[in-house]
This record gives structure tokens, sequence and C-alpha cells, in this order.
């Protein structure tokens, strides 16, 4: 019996695809565009395997317990990227349907665009710029007066949000400028965050603690709006906040009242909560923001990572293996009772 893999985001010239990895197991391709719950259901529903975006592009884009429950062959659904936020996992493992993500890509990518704001708060870059454009130059003493204060970045701490791989990527390259740096990541062991020297600690120490907080943690129900007013207040009036994971991890009003009202020096952000903004806004009217345009993943090599791996997750699963980006690994069990067929 044919293994039916359906590719749910064909785009023909823009995204590319790998059918060859999977025809040459034996499996058949389906290509098709889904933007709606309907249409992943009417799509999907006969599919061995699922190959689909791991962002929302419309608020009904998503694998909820309705489509889940339809997808009545499905064994493995495979995502383009790190978040599995559009996927109900609870639903999927009560169906006994593996989901992947993309663990291991844009890493580097991600972590030097995490570095990137930091230095670019860290010398004041989003007033400089637009100086310089209106005339005013580094030699005037006024100016200068203007960016205090500036301090050298050796010997400041920054603080992580979460500690996956991005964090760990991240971790080498902010101590070549010599940071101490310290983490919030309940849920990963301290020995681990040990072999990186980096200090485990509670999230309130972490924003009263330190001169840069990076946000890096998944969103869950429980991670949204997880840095609002409240914590805010908590870091340092001359601390600066960067965030390129989710937009949804910031209330933005939050974040909007802190940065207005001088609770924090400034911010760096490549993620918001809507996207692309509405232009009413009022981060895109503060004069202590970098924002960048959700690009923090793409290099030429990552777009590749991107594409390829939900590909290589099917053929991992055609040949009787489980895949290397499991996200609900609670799953086995089911799987294996579901299918007979027992994965090593």
């Amino acid at each position: 019996m044919s293994f039916k893999t359906v590719d749910t985001f064909h785009a023909p010239g823009i995204v590319p695809t790998y059918d060859d990895l999977l025809i040459k197991l034996g499996a058949e391709v389906e290509k098709t565009f889904c933007a709606t719950e309907d249409e992943l259901i009417s799509g999907c529903s006969g599919a061995d395997a699922v190959i689909a975006l791991g962002i929302r592009i419309t608020p009904g884009y998503v694998f909820s317990p309705r489509v889940i429950e339809n997808l009545n062959k499905c064994r493995l659904i495979a995502l383009t990227g790190i978040g599995y936020d559009n996927v109900d996992i609870g639903a999927a493992t009560e169906k006994g349907i593996c989901v992947a993500n993309n663990p291991y890509y844009c890493l580097e990518e991600v972590s030097d665009h995490a570095m990137a704001l930091i230095l670019a708060c860290a010398r004041k870059f989003y007033q400089v710029l637009p100086d310089i454009k209106s005339g005013k130059w580094s030699t005037q003493a006024d100016y200068l007066n203007a960016l205090k204060p500036l301090h050298r970045l050796s010997g400041q701490t920054l603080g992580l949000i979460g500690f996956g791989n991005i964090a760990r990527t991240l971790v080498p390259k902010a101590k070549a400028f010599g940071f101490r740096i310290i983490a919030y990541s309940p849920h990963v062991p301290d020995v681990l965050l040990k072999t990186f020297d980096v200090k485990s600690v509670g999230l309130d120490q972490l924003l009263e603690e330190s001169d840069f907080v990076c946000m890096h943690t998944s969103l869950t129900l429980e991670t949204k709006h997880m840095m609002g007013l409240e914590q805010f207040k908590k870091m340092k009036p001359t601390a600066y906040f960067i965030n390129t994971a989710r937009g949804e991890l910031v209330d933005e009003m939050a974040l909007y009242t802190a940065l207005s009202g001088g609770l924090i020096a400034g911010a760096g952000l490549d993620v918001l909560e809507s996207e692309p903004p509405g232009q009413d806004n009022p981060l895109l009217k503060l004069n202590n923001i970098l924002i960048t345009g959700h690009f923090a993943y793409y290099s030429e090599e990552s777009r590749e990572e991107l594409f390829r791996w939900p590909w290589e997750e099917v053929a991992r699963v055609l040949r009787g293996e489980w895949p290397q980006g499991l996200v609900n690994p609670q799953v086995k069990e089911r799987f294996n009772a579901r299918w007979g067929t027992h994965h090593e």
C-alpha cells in the first residue's frame, strides 16, 4: 500500500521540494496549499504524513483538535520551523500522531541576529543612525553628551529566558564580548547550564540583575505575555530587552509603557505580536527601539535547512525510525499500538 505524503504549502518557484527523498522509498507525494482548517481537512484526510509550515499564515491555519480528528491515516506532522504552537500537541498525541519540528535550523542565524541587536542597543544605533542622517555628528560634544551613558559590554550581565538550542549557540558569542550570563529555564537541568558556565536563576532575579534580557523560550499557553508590565518594572532602567523568539511572548502595550516611561532603556525586536504591524502600533513611534522584519532566521544556508528537514523526517518514519525533531515523545506507545510498528 502506497504511503501518501501531503505537502500543504506548495509554492512553485518559491518553496523548494524534495520529492526524490520519498519517491525512492515508495511514497506518493501530493502537493497543495492549505490556508484554512477546512482546506487542511480536505487536503490531508488521506495522508500518512503531512509536511506543513511551522508558523500560522492565517489565524485559522492551525492543526486544531478538529483538524487532527480528521487525520485518520496520519502518522507524522513534520514542520518546517522550530516553533510548533500551531499544532495541538495533546490532540496529536491522543491520535497517535508524531509531531516533529526543525530543532537545529537557523541556530547560527538567530543567535547572530540576537547578538547584533544586543550590540546595536548597547551602542545606541537606534539614536545614532537617525541623528547622523539629520546632520549631527559624533565629534560634537553636545551630541556625545546626548548618548551618555555608554558602557563597555565586558562585565555586563546577559539574561537568557529559555535555554534551548539557539540560546546555547548564543552563549559562546556573548562570552567573547565578556558577558556574564545567567538563564531562567525551569525545564532545563541545572547541570546542563553548568556545562556552558551559565548560572541558573529565577525569573525575578534574572530581570533584576540583567543589563540585557534576551527571549529564547517557546510560545505556549503558559508563556504567552510572560513579559508584562510587572516584569518590565523589575528590570534596571538602564537595561535593554531583546526578542528574536515569538512576538506573543510579550505584552506589547506593557513594553510600550516600559519604553516610553523610562522603565527600561530600549529594546531590539525581530518579532511582533501582529506581523506586519499596523501603522497605529505605538512601538513604531518610539525612538529607543530597533525593529527588524522577522528575518533573523534567514541565510541561504538556513533556507535549505528550513525546507529540506521535514522531508527528511518523513523519510525517517518511512524507514521505521523516530523523527529526530519529535516534540511529543509520549506518543510512542500509542503510535506503536496503532500502527503495529516497532520503531527504534
